[in-house]
């Protein structure tokens, strides 16, 4: 399994809607970034959206990227048929050897048997690009009903996703997800976090953490992940808690990667 960071690592750094980012990090800086950690691995996700590139741009996103010597994966975000075939042929081009998906989006939430038909209908496209769709554990459906997709595809071409922290919002804890994603796991999003009491004890709130500081039991997930063998990457993810104004927490983000990665590269992978 490789290590590497995802832009949603450096999400203030990038830009959030509705915070004002001064000097927002552009793809090529956030390569430069990854690449000065000593990382060889990026995944360029839904919050620096690919198709938005001209194919001259992704000629030279494709160049400083093989400049760098760095490896990428692709991600977008809404499982329906004409993004994913534009997103297919941005993941050919850039050599990405997974797709990662979130199913919803803006106004988009299809159901299981809508998703069920669209990734059944993507399989023998998948194998003839041999790239595999990452289906990534969001906050409307339950980790059963990911791995009923899976199930249903029933293509080594497709897979899960496995992020850390998601289903909580789907009002699923991280050990029962793991229990049931786990064996179909071909890409982890590494997001630490902490769940704390509210000080008036009404109620809790969730906190994201460098990686090796939270709740997230690391030791166990990296030992099952490696003897199930189908987990190809680790990519780093955060949820720093924004500080008085967006430069700090841009500061505490770059800080926090770097911790994270510290910890991470002194793991067996």
């Amino acid at each position: 399994m490789k290590i590497g960071i995802g832009t949603y690592a450096l999400a203030w750094s990038i830009g959030v809607p509705g915070f004002d980012t001064p000097n927002p990090m552009n793809i090529y800086q956030f390569m430069d970034f990854v690449y000065e950690q000593g990382i060889s691995l990026v995944q360029i996700a839904d919050n620096i959206p690919l198709h938005q590139f001209s194919y001259g741009e992704l000629e030279k996103i494709k160049q400083k990227a093989s400049d760098l010597q760095l490896e990428v994966e692709v991600g977008t975000r809404g499982l329906f048929p004409e993004n994913i075939r534009s997103y297919l042929e941005i993941t050919s081009f850039l050599d990405s050897p997974l797709l990662r998906v979130v199913i919803d989006t803006g106004g988009f939430s299809p159901t299981i048997a809508e998703i069920n038909e669209t990734v059944h209908n993507l399989v023998p496209e998948l194998k003839h690009r041999n790239i595999k769709l990452a289906i990534e554990n969001h906050d409307r459906l339950k980790a059963r009903e990911f791995s009923s997709i899976v199930e249903e595809a029933n293509s080594e071409m497709v897979g899960i996703c496995l992020d850390s922290v998601n289903s909580i919002g789907a009002d699923e804890g991280f050990e029962t997800v793991f229990e049931i994603l786990a064996p179909y796991t071909i890409n982890l999003h590494l997001k630490d976090y902490i769940i704390r009491r509210k000080p008036q004890m009404m109620g809790f709130d969730i906190y994201g953490a460098p990686a090796g500081q939270g709740m997230m039991p690391l030791d166990k997930v990296i030992k099952t992940l490696k003897e199930l063998g189908n987990t190809r990457s680790i990519i780093l993810e955060l949820w720093p808690p924004p500080e008085a104004s967006v430069q700090k927490t841009i500061e505490k983000e770059k800080k926090w990667v770097i911790e994270s990665l510290d910890f991470l590269k002194a793991l067996t992978l």
